[in-house]
């Protein structure tokens, strides 16, 4: 087993995740992708491989047991987290990734083909003009706008009942004090990641 498997492993049964070695193999193919995109279009400034595993794959799989719904929308993707490493391990779920980003959703749209997502499209748009008939149960972000900024940016695309997760660093008691909307405080324990991290769920509606 390469070091890099191993540690993608070992990390799931951190989380108590449990996937089978396609899926393994598809989160792998990934972050190879991005290791050999980056070099031309600078999609992460994480270079190292072994950062990869902790910092692209673990940290957006942390969330998996939070998700909900059938369709999801991961907003500010940038190289397509974290919203390829949810679709690999939940091909039950439909993901919209969307970024102002030219370069990197033409990356993202690559890394869909190559990794054959039929569950995955990308959009190159901002989230404020996007239009979704059939709307989100979930919108999804990760480093994206502060909390009242992401409420006002994105609850548009939100189905009656969607909610938003939004990924977060150290708990953002100043913007929780902002905004009125139900919320839900969820910490998330990183393997191998000693930074703070949490997760906001909003009910909007």
């Amino acid at each position: 087993m390469s070091q890099d498997k191993k540690q993608l492993c070992d990390g799931l049964s951190e989380l108590n995740i449990s996937l089978h070695d396609g899926m393994v193999s598809q989160l792998l193919a990934f972050i190879y992708l991005i290791e050999k995109w980056n070099k031309a279009y600078n999609l992460t400034a994480i270079r190292h491989r072994e950062d990869m595993v902790n910092l692209h794959l673990l940290d957006s799989l942390a969330i998996l047991p939070h998700l909900q719904g059938q369709r999801i929308i991961d907003v500010g993707t940038g190289a397509g987290l974290p919203g390829i490493p949810l679709a690999i391990c939940r091909p039950d779920i439909e993901f919209q990734l969307i970024d102002s980003n030219a370069k990197k959703t033409r990356f993202v749209q690559q890394a869909i083909l190559e990794l054959k997502l039929p569950n995955v499209s990308v959009a190159h748009n901002r989230v404020e003009e996007f239009i979704s008939e059939k709307g989100f149960d979930v919108v999804l972000t990760r480093a994206f706008a502060s909390l009242p900024d992401i409420i006002h940016l994105t609850q548009h695309v939100l189905n009656k009942n969607g909610v938003l997760l939004c990924m977060k660093g150290q708990i953002p008691q100043e913007e929780l004090a902002e905004i009125h909307a139900k919320t839900t405080l969820i910490t998330l324990n990183v393997p191998y990641i000693e930074a703070e991290r949490c997760l906001v769920k909003i009910q909007v509606s």
